[in-house]
């Protein structure tokens, strides 16, 4: 295992990073993360800018890292943290839109299950189709601790796509299947977590609602995006 480290992507040598790794798609959220909630963290990582680092928090060790944009980015440093640092347990935070008129800017939004447009599954040369899912003790903490905070939360399918400017928006499909918010990259965490033996979970805030244009500020993100890093964290 040590001798795989570091990664093409990742400089870390092989137990600089924690057994459980929060990770963001911006890594100055991760910068965030590790300045307002860890208590000493120490860099681990700033290969292609991508931060990590590893502090603890209330007493037990953790990393937080970024994972950049899409399936093909989040699919590269999940595979290198499982595979090669040995770690057992990523859970994402990050944004969504929301397909549901009643969840609004600042809910959260528990990803069961992840749907996907992406093409990231034919590499296991499967005779059907995936269904990529989060790690069920870890869906249920979260909850649990929402539900303790007062925190507005669904739990439910997401969609995980590929594009961000669609040529031709369809998005009438996955509504009317129940899909709840879209986002980019939980399926390929999942589909890694699950062929790794691992474990995974994706915790978004609902940035925007496609159905009734309600967008989020500034302001909003700075105050209401910590929600999900809380409750992240509370799974350590």
């Amino acid at each position: 295992m040590a001798s795989n480290t570091p990664t093409p992507h990742i400089g870390a040598q092989y137990g600089e990073i924690a057994q459980t790794v929060i990770m963001a798609g911006d890594p100055l959220r991760a910068q965030f993360m590790a300045e307002n909630f860890l208590e000493n963290p120490v860099q681990f990582n700033n290969v292609r800018g991508m931060l990590g680092f590893t502090g603890t928090y209330k007493g037990k060790r953790v990393s937080v890292m970024g994972h950049g944009m899409g399936i093909p980015s989040i699919g590269i440093y999940t595979y290198e943290l499982y595979n090669f640092y040995d770690v057992k347990t990523i859970i994402r935070v990050g944004s969504a839109g929301s397909y549901r008129e009643e969840l609004k800017v600042g809910d959260l939004v528990i990803a069961m299950g992840a749907c996907t447009d992406s093409c990231y599954a034919d590499q296991y040369h499967l005779r059907g189709t995936f269904a990529p899912i989060a790690d069920f003790d870890l869906i249920r903490r979260a909850a649990d601790e929402c539900e303790r905070r007062g925190y507005r939360y669904t739990v439910g399918n997401v969609l995980s796509t590929d594009i961000f400017y669609a040529d031709e928006p369809a998005i009438d499909g996955w509504i009317k299947m129940g899909v709840l918010a879209v986002e980019m990259e939980a399926a390929a965490l999942y589909m890694n977590a699950a062929r790794s033996g691992k474990r995974a979970l994706v915790i978004c805030t609902v940035s925007d609602n496609v159905i009734t244009g309600e967008e989020t500020t500034a302001e909003e993100r700075q105050t209401k995006f910590t929600n999900m890093m809380e409750v992240a964290l509370s799974l350590v």
